[in-house]
């Protein structure tokens, strides 16, 4: 794998933590201030449907909420994970107060997960109880048709500044833009990119980085979930799961 290559996770249980973190002896730790590369404060109860993975009270991922009882995030947060150690907090835009803990009663990994060539990178979290839902928690709608460039979306999630930074206490949101398949694989140097990923980019300093995975990338559908960057912001497209190729698969595990 190309050392620019970032993953947003180190296997099982450490969601949201790349490899290099540990290369450069630095873990993310709660903070206040580091973002979405080039993001800003998101507006309070603006993404009712942002969840947060937690792995022994700790910020992993980011999630979404689909149904009452369905959070789908990338399968690479919850590969070698325990339910019993997993949280979904729902309903706060902050990670040290506020929100909705929710326990998970089972873990639905695409079983074609593939961590060398991320695909397949989705998962279903079913919940042991329902959630609530408010003017602040609320389920995404899922988008089923297939994107091409230009569309205008939205990020949002808790992931850091760079490679080494520091976890943000506040949610954090951001415009970005598609691009075709065929341009990100060849600014990438991946030739696995194909119809079940969909990629953004719109220029240096801006996109996802650690602690974004498995989050939900916005229209007024959701298209996307977190899975890989080359670094972070560095002038490379941002590589998402395409959710309108798992509407099958969706539907046959979420219940």
């Amino acid at each position: 794998m190309n050392a620019g290559l970032l993953l947003l996770f180190v296997s099982g249980t450490l969601g949201a933590v790349s490899p290099l973190n540990y290369l450069f002896g630095t873990v993310p730790k709660v903070g206040y201030e580091w973002r979405i590369v080039g993001g800003s404060d998101a507006p309070e109860g603006a993404y009712p449907y942002q969840v947060s993975l937690r792995n022994l009270g700790n910020h992993e991922c980011g999630g979404s909420i689909i149904d009452a009882t369905t959070v789908m995030t990338a399968a690479q947060c919850v590969t070698g994970s325990s339910p019993s150690f997993l949280r979904v907090v729902v309903g706060s835009n902050k990670l040290n107060s506020g929100g909705i803990a929710y326990e998970i009663e089972s873990i639905r990994a695409h079983t074609g997960y593939d961590s060398w060539r991320l695909t397949n990178d989705i998962a279903l979290l079913k919940l042991k109880t329902p959630i609530s839902f408010t003017d602040k928690v609320k389920a995404v709608d899922l988008e089923t048709e297939y994107l091409g460039a230009d569309v205008d979306c939205v990020l949002s999630g808790w992931g850091v500044l760079k490679v080494g930074g520091r976890v943000p206490n506040k949610l954090q949101h951001i415009d970005l833009k598609t691009i075709t398949n065929e341009y990100c694989a060849k600014l990438l140097f991946r030739s696995f990119i194909d119809r079940t990923h969909v990629c953004t980019f719109t220029k240096y300093r801006e996109g996802a980085c650690h602690g974004d995975a498995g989050g939900p990338l916005v229209t007024n559908k959701q298209i996307g979930i977190v899975s890989f960057v080359y670094a972070c912001a560095v002038g490379y497209p941002d590589a998402f799961t395409r959710v309108s190729a798992f509407t099958d698969w969706i539907e046959e595990n979420r219940y």
